[in-house]
């Protein structure tokens, strides 16, 4: 059986009880995607343009959200139960040690879409339309696993259950790490990741043996960064948010470095 139909069989069994999907928001998925681009290989770059063609764009930012959007399109209802389970991984275990038959059922998690998807933008052998769409799970994808709460080890559905008071209303712990965090920098998209860009290189944490699925590492760091996000009070205040604003905007510049890595090989000729 294919990823995308034991994907779907999984999605339709778990619809009730899967958490919400979109990581970062449309500002922290713009940001990663437009990081990324600004270090493509030239010819990284010429092909991400020309598959890009047909959405009459040039921006990786402007697709980045694209696997969200799908869930509100009638015309996509069948490939948005493929891959919604897809944009994140459940960790069983708080030892955050990604172990495939527990917590990637199926192949249904986040490390095995990313894969998936990467395969197929790399084959030059499928036609532009597949490798498009593929482009946009992989921009999307690779930003997902790097929001902490889409690789958490707790039974809060990511954070979404868990219940916070934020700048004086009821939210809950996902909402703030999708965007709430990164709108109290007051900044749009562009002019974010321009300030993230002028900070230089970003240093990337050394590999996690057995260090032979680099995707299931990424997955690893979101779930150990998890387990230190949870405000005991249950209250985003400022002293929250100055500490780990910062670590969300680290995971935004890993993510943008090691997306910009991915699509350069993959595109390469």
């Amino acid at each position: 059986m294919s990823l995308l139909r034991r994907s779907a069989a999984a999605a339709l069994i778990c619809l009730a009880i899967a958490p919400a999907v979109q990581a970062w928001g449309p500002l922290g998925h713009s940001i990663v995607a437009d990081l990324a681009q600004r270090h493509l290989s030239p010819a990284a770059e010429a092909e991400v343009e020309r598959l890009l063609a047909p959405e009459h764009t040039k921006s990786l930012a402007d697709i980045a959200s694209w696997p969200d959007e799908i869930r509100n399109d009638p015309t996509k209802d069948a490939l948005w139960k493929q891959t919604r389970g897809l944009h994140y991984v459940d960790f069983t275990s708080g030892d955050c040690n990604y172990t495939p038959p527990r917590d990637c059922k199926d192949g249904v998690c986040v490390v095995e879409g990313i894969d998936h998807y990467v395969k197929i933008l790399a084959d030059k052998s499928q036609s532009d339309a597949a490798r498009l769409e593929a482009l946009k799970f992989v921009v999307h994808f690779i930003g997902d696993e790097h929001q902490p709460l889409h690789g958490g080890s707790r039974d809060d559905k990511g954070g979404n259950t868990y219940q916070v008071q934020f700048d004086g209303k009821g939210t809950n712990l996902h909402s703030v790490w999708d965007s709430g965090l990164l709108k109290t920098h007051g900044l749009e998209w562009k002019a974010y990741a321009d300030e993230l860009d002028a900070r230089g290189p970003v240093t990337l944490p050394p590999p996690i043996p057995p260090a032979d699925n680099v995707y299931a590492q990424w997955a690893e760091e979101s779930c150990q960064i998890s387990r230190d996000i949870y405000p005991p009070s249950h209250k985003i205040d400022n002293a929250y948010v100055q500490k780990e604003l910062p670590v969300a905007e680290l995971r935004l510049r890993q993510a943008g470095r090691r997306l910009a890595d991915v699509l350069n090989l993959a595109l390469s000729n």
